[in-house]
């Protein structure tokens, strides 16, 4: 009886019988075969706030009360912003859905700049992980106005 396993079943090189790999190894295994990739939802949100930012016309993201804490954090030392303040997301194996809370300046084409956004955070999802974006919900909550202050806490009257 031999300690090999036989070149001619499979095996390239003689080893011993009790370390007999399974499954497809070696250099002409595809490498997306070869373990697994789990994406955080923090992640994506990341990556869906970047692209939303990046759109002419988004002022901000975020409700109301979100936006109104984000000022509050962003004020503090060593703080800094949250760009996944307003998104929100659900991350499977293979696909994500994105939900988004915008405030859009005065004067852009609400429905042009959802599209905008939409292309614009599919683009960069589905090119930096991979997973198939089945959906991009987008909630205006605000227009911003020229002539409005952005949502910021007073420095008080002592400095």
């Amino acid at each position: 009886m031999s300690d090999t396993i036989n070149p001619s079943a499979g095996g390239s090189a003689s080893r011993p019988a009790d370390t007999a790999l399974t499954g497809q190894t070696g250099a002409g295994t595809a490498p997306e075969t070869r373990g697994r990739t789990t994406i955080a939802d923090s992640v994506v949100e990341k990556i869906a706030g970047m692209a939303t930012r990046e759109v002419p016309g988004i002022h901000s993201l975020g409700s109301g009360m979100a936006r109104t804490l984000g000022a509050v954090t962003d004020k503090v030392p060593g703080g800094r912003a949250n760009v996944t303040r307003g998104v929100k997301v659900e991350v499977g194996e293979r696909q994500a859905a994105v939900d988004l809370d915008v405030v859009v300046e005065y004067g852009v084409a609400i429905v042009d700049i959802a599209a905008d956004v939409r292309t614009s955070v599919i683009t960069a999802v589905e090119r930096m992980t991979g997973l198939e974006v089945v959906e991009v919900n987008i909630t205006v909550d605000d227009v911003h106005l020229p002539d409005e202050e952005d949502e910021e806490v007073g420095d008080g009257r002592v400095q």
